[in-house]
């Protein structure tokens, strides 16, 4: 059975399209965004697109492509439309599935469902944390939400400049397995995406 990997941040802004993009090369997955909100011309689809490297890789359309950079359902308003979870139907496929997430957990989709009614417990969820002042507290607040929700943790992934006192403190209290580091990168391109990969897949092999 493939792994569909739903890659979660502990806010809007952490590295989610980043380690999107690496984990779908790692896996030679396919990709999907559900809910993109602006940036039509230049979407988290397109960016993960012009990142990865392996021929393997299926794009699979938004379930709403929205035009307001903001909230989605805020967004979706302006639009003159509604978001309904009926609508939002995960693509088939027989590959690996890496799903990237619009903000953090309870980011509105509508006026009841918020981001993490998308989450199934059969999903492997990689928490994106990244390192600013108050990202403890967003970090641990979104563990436990998955957590009281009885989802599948499948590890941490941390973005940015390291900070050991955060990061040892965040897995003191969470016991999450590190699948990643991504340090503070000039740039990113199609090389250091493919270098992330390699060590994401050495680090899966070693567990």
């Amino acid at each position: 059975m493939k792994d569909t990997y739903f890659v979660v941040g502990i806010s809007t802004e952490v590295g989610k399209t980043i380690v999107s993009a690496i984990f779908t090369e790692a896996f030679n997955a396919d990709y999907w965004k559900p809910v993109q909100s602006g940036d039509l011309h230049n979407s988290d689809t397109d960016k993960v697109r012009k990142l990865i490297s392996n021929q393997h890789t299926v794009f699979h359309p938004n379930s709403y492509a929205l035009n307001t950079p903001a909230s989605p359902h805020l967004s979706a308003a302006i639009d003159g439309i509604r978001i309904d979870l009926a609508n939002i139907v995960r693509p088939k496929t027989d590959n690996h599935l890496v799903i990237e997430a619009a903000g953090g957990l309870f980011v509105p989709l509508n006026e009841d469902d918020t981001m993490i009614d998308l989450l199934l417990p059969t999903d492997k969820i990689v928490l994106v944390s990244r390192h600013y002042l108050g990202s403890i507290n967003h970090t641990l607040l979104t563990y436990e939400a998955l957590k009281n929700r009885g989802l599948n943790i499948h590890g941490i992934v941390f973005s940015g400049t390291p900070n050991p006192s955060t990061e040892s403190f965040i897995l003191h209290k969470t016991q999450l397995p590190v699948l990643l580091h991504i340090d503070e990168e000039p740039y990113f391109d199609k090389q250091v995406i493919a270098e992330y990969a390699e060590k994401l897949r050495e680090n899966s092999h070693s567990r």
